[in-house]
Parts: C-alpha cells; structure tokens; sequence
C-alpha cells in the first residue's frame, strides 16, 4: 500500500492548555471543517475523548455522502493525541496532533499518514488537493479562533508537505 504524508505547523499565541482544551472538545471539529463538506458529529451525547473513544461523522465529498468513524489510538493532553479512520473512504488515515510550548504561545503541528483507493493517482488529482483546502480553511478557522483574525499570524508559518 502506497502511504501519502501531510504535515502542517501553526503557531498561536495562546497557552497550551487553552488551545488543547480547544481540541479536546470532539464538537470543535465542525467549527474547523469546511462547510462545503456538510460535516456532522453522529455521535450522540456528550463525548469524553480519550484513547479508545469511536466517533461517528457524516460528511459530503464532491456531493458523495460517506460516512467515518475514527478512533482516539493515543492520548496525552495537553501533548499529543492521535485519531485513525476506522471506517471510511481511506485505505489508511492516521492523523497525529502535537501540541508544544512555545515562546509566548503554542505550536500546533498535524502530520496525517494516508492511503486512498487508486493510488498515487487518485491521490494527485483528487486527494491531495481536498486535504491542503481542508487545513488551509482549519489554519484560518484556528487563527480566527485564538487571534480574531487569520492576517494574525507570526512565528512559525503554514508547511504543507
């Protein structure tokens, strides 16, 4: 299986635990997605996330609906956690979140290790293309969040892959 690799790095300048704290509410991620991906949280109730926790989503990807389901494979706040797609349209996603103390803030860093069906291919023309405006419009969403507006940002840039 040919594996694909995005890696991203945003710095805000807000304390660790506020900005992990953020991420520690599964209900977040619909306020960081692209609404163009219809994305909802199936999951009912409240969700306490820590290693082990399912989540159910639903979302829309060039009009096609899927469904997802991801896994909580690794927690340690206010550092680390990791989601792994259990059911969806990839062959692979595992998406490692870091979270580190930096001179007056905290840098966010995301590395996504994926595979889709058709390959490479499928990957350049589609894939890799949906991933970059999915984090591009995340990026601008956190620093909406944490800054008040996305011309905001200082220290370490945006790296994609």
């Amino acid at each position: 299986m040919n594996t694909e690799l995005f890696q991203s790095e945003l710095w805000l300048a807000r304390p660790i635990d506020e900005v992990f704290g953020f991420f520690s509410d599964a209900r977040n991620l619909q306020t960081i997605t692209p609404p163009w991906l219809d994305f909802q949280i199936l999951t009912p109730g409240a969700i306490e996330v820590r290693a082990g926790l399912l989540i159910d989503y639903r979302l829309r990807v060039h009009g096609f609906p899927l469904r997802w389901q991801s896994e909580i494979t690794a927690w340690d706040p206010p550092h680390y956690f990791v989601d792994e797609q259990r059911r969806g349209p990839y062959r692979l996603w595992v998406h490692e979140h870091r979270f580190r103390r930096s001179e007056n803030g905290t840098v966010v860093s995301d590395e996504v290790r994926y595979a889709v069906p058709g390959g490479a291919l499928v990957n350049r023309l589609f894939v890799r293309r949906d991933i970059e405006r999915i984090f591009a419009f995340r990026r601008q969403k956190l620093l909406e969040r944490f800054t008040g507006t996305p011309e905001s940002l200082s220290g370490l840039p945006h790296k994609p892959a």
